[in-house]
């Protein structure tokens, strides 16, 4: 059975970033999507630049305009794997709309069958040595912002990991304020240490919250806590407003949204503003040179497996295994994954 056509879809970009949001993406996400689009919308809108010679709209755009399109990015010497992120998004749009009806093909799909440019799924990243990190994670003085960094750069856990975070998945010293905090079992004799559920989705109640990110971990993990990393908690627990939410997540706005869980967007504007202030993210900028929340994770990963040489722990500790590989790390965690932890770990004081 057809799809039936919509009957609200004269913006068909706009109704496109609609459903994006109905199915979850992140505004950063729909941001991006509407960049491309509405510059691909821009190109076919002015007669000197499509081949027809005359405006046009995206629903009745041919594959030449298409391809001339992507023509025009090369000739302005975007980087192909670029090139290739562009089109796959003008690729899903015009996918999408044919699905549900609202176009009658995709012309994008001859285009991407013929393209020779492909998405860099492992980009040479930017290279800070520890030092640098250091120099970076010192200049930023707001509890909010320090906790958030030194947090992402000593566990390697995503940003909606980070976000997901409650009072009750934190194990600190018992004379600290989350000395009356009910926390997990997981997390009994333990010491200080962050429990990463492998749960938490966007759209989901957990711990009585809706959440607003996902987590992507294979299995929970418990994440050692040292010193240093407990002394930045301690110092942003001692300032942090409380919540309306009967979750009592860890991180909460302190400006707009006060006392509310911060979303992964809001994470990604802490880290790139401060990034930007040293030279390390510009707007436009890919994965090649811009430090990004999931950068962290790169760094955490690249230095951490570097001074272990023990692929094993550093995949435990960002859960990216499971089965029979991550138990063996839990059940030997107290004498293997703290000590090796906290004898490698870089300091950034």
């Amino acid at each position: 059975m057809a799809a039936e056509r919509p009957a609200d879809t004269e913006d068909p970009v706009g109704y496109f970033l609609q459903d994006m949001t109905y199915h979850g993406k992140t505004d950063r996400t729909r941001a991006a999507y509407e960049r491309v689009l509405r510059a691909f919308e821009s190109f076919l809108g002015d007669p000197s630049r499509n081949p027809s010679g005359s405006a046009r709209s995206v629903d009745d755009a041919t594959h030449r305009d298409c391809m001339a399109w992507i023509h025009t990015l090369r000739n302005r010497d975007v980087a192909p794997s670029t090139v290739a992120t562009y089109a796959s998004y003008l690729h899903r749009f015009y996918a999408y709309m044919a699905q549900v009806g609202a176009f009658d093909s995709n012309p994008m799909s001859l285009v991407m069958e013929e393209m020779d440019e492909r998405i860099d799924t492992n980009p040479a990243r930017r290279e800070l040595s520890v030092p640098q990190m250091r120099a970076f994670v010192r200049g930023i003085a707001h509890p909010l912002d320090h906790a958030l960094v030194v947090t992402l750069l000593k566990t390697g856990m995503r940003v909606g990991e980070l976000c997901n975070l409650d009072l009750r998945d934190v194990s600190l010293a018992t004379d600290t304020p989350l000395a009356g905090v009910s926390t997990r079992a997981a997390l009994d004799g333990r010491g200080p240490s962050i429990y990463v559920a492998a749960d938490p989705s966007v759209g989901s109640v957990t711990n009585g919250e809706e959440r607003t990110a996902s987590n992507k971990r294979k299995r929970s993990t418990v994440v050692p806590v040292d010193d240093e990393l407990e002394a930045v908690l301690l110092r942003w627990l001692a300032i942090r407003p409380d919540s309306p939410s009967p979750a009592d997540p860890l991180f909460v706005g302190t400006a707009s949204g006060w006392g509310r869980r911060l979303d992964p967007d809001a994470v990604h504007h802490v880290v790139t503003s401060h990034a930007a202030d040293a030279g390390w993210y510009r707007s436009g900028g890919d994965r090649e040179e811009n430090v990004t929340p999931h950068y962290f994770r790169h760094f955490f990963t690249t230095h951490l497996r570097d001074r272990t040489g023990d692929r094993g722990i550093v995949k435990y500790l960002r859960g990216d295994v499971a089965g029979d590989i991550i138990d063996t790390y839990t059940h030997n965690w107290g004498d293997r994954v703290r000590e090796t932890y906290e004898s490698n770990i870089y300091s950034l004081r």
